[in-house]
């Protein structure tokens, strides 16, 4: 397929995940990021994305982007990644500063580079209609090499703790454009974005490397500069040079929506993914409600698309819904 020649896959797995902690906080009370837990039991939330990956790009693609201080939770279940392709941060700056730093790695290895970016954070009841989705976010990329793209999906509900896409007229490439962002709406405001067609925000976007670059630069420019200053002193593959390390220390937190999405929306376009049972399981209410769902007769597992390999075993370091009826009885 022409389209995957020159695409990445990255999947966000540097989040502390301090949102759901009254479920991931195990007995030694220490939090376990919920990229690192299934939701049921099986495979973990993370190998999830990673399986998501494989549907668009070959092995030797994906990179996974995390923080030094989970290295014990992560360091077995990517060893089947290549090395370079575990890109350690010293610490969890924030999705700005973790965008960045993929964006300058992957560029030195390939300047041409497509980048599709996947928080590894996601339930999806029907993974292969989601599947369906990032092949075209895939394909448009090589259409259309301008600007960023969104993967927006049909809201199932007015639910006011999901960021919303509204999005504007139908462009020439089959997308459409970016009206504007809205962030955790409240419950009236939600329910107008849901009757208006708005869409739930996955965070799921896609851009040749070198214009989101450009983006950050533009944004960014001392963020830029001193990262890319910091990756020329070079790092052995699965471990932040000491340059990185130096770097971070004083590194702002910087969250990607607030500092370079916002405002951008001239630049950006957005496609619609269908209903597909799409959850970040961000609160122990979110985790409730799916296993609620389940419950009703949904599969226990996410189906994965037939064509889409499983071989990247990422065990899962705890199990949502055991914990969830630890802590509070049965759904």
């Amino acid at each position: 397929m022409r389209t995957r020649q020159r695409t990445w896959a990255v999947v966000l797995a540097g989040g502390d995940g301090t949102r759901l902690a009254a479920l991931t906080t195990d007995d030694h009370g220490r939090l376990v990021p919920k990229q690192f837990c299934s939701l049921n039991g099986g495979g973990s939330l993370l190998q999830g994305a990673i399986q998501r990956a494989r549907g668009i790009v070959p092995r030797d693609r994906i990179c996974v982007i995390v923080a030094d201080q989970h290295r014990h939770y992560w360091y077995r279940a990517l060893r089947r990644l290549p090395a370079g392709n575990v890109i350690v941060q010293p610490r969890n700056c924030g999705t700005a500063n973790g965008i960045l730093l993929c964006v300058l790695t992957i560029l030195e290895r390939d300047p041409l580079a497509r980048i599709v970016f996947l928080p590894a954070d996601h339930y999806v009841c029907d993974e292969s209609l989601l599947a369906g989705s990032l092949r075209e976010v895939t394909a448009l990329m090589a259409r259309n090499p301008d600007g960023l793209t969104f993967l927006g999906i049909e809201p199932e509900q007015a639910d006011p703790g999901f960021g919303y896409i509204v999005p504007g007229r139908e462009l020439a490439d089959g997308a459409r454009s970016v009206i504007r962002f809205v962030e955790k709406p409240e419950i009236m405001l939600a329910r107008q974005l849901f009757e208006h067609g708005a869409l739930w925000n996955t965070f799921i976007f896609a851009a040749r490397g070198s214009v989101l670059l450009e983006m950050l630069r533009v944004r960014l420019p001392d963020a830029v500069s001193r990262m890319a200053a910091a990756i020329s002193h070079g790092s052995h593959p699965g471990a932040p040079s000491a340059a990185l390390h130096d770097l971070y220390e004083d590194l702002p937190t910087i969250d990607f929506s607030r500092a370079v999405v916002h405002g951008a929306e001239p630049e950006l376009r957005v496609i619609t993914a269908p209903a597909c049972g799409w959850n970040d399981l961000g609160t122990p209410e979110r985790v409730v409600g799916i296993l609620q769902r389940l419950k009703r007769g949904r599969p226990a597992q996410a189906a994965l698309p037939e064509h889409m390999p499983t071989h990247v075993p990422v065990p899962a370091v705890m199990n949502l819904a055991a914990r969830q009826l630890r802590s509070a009885g049965p759904v």
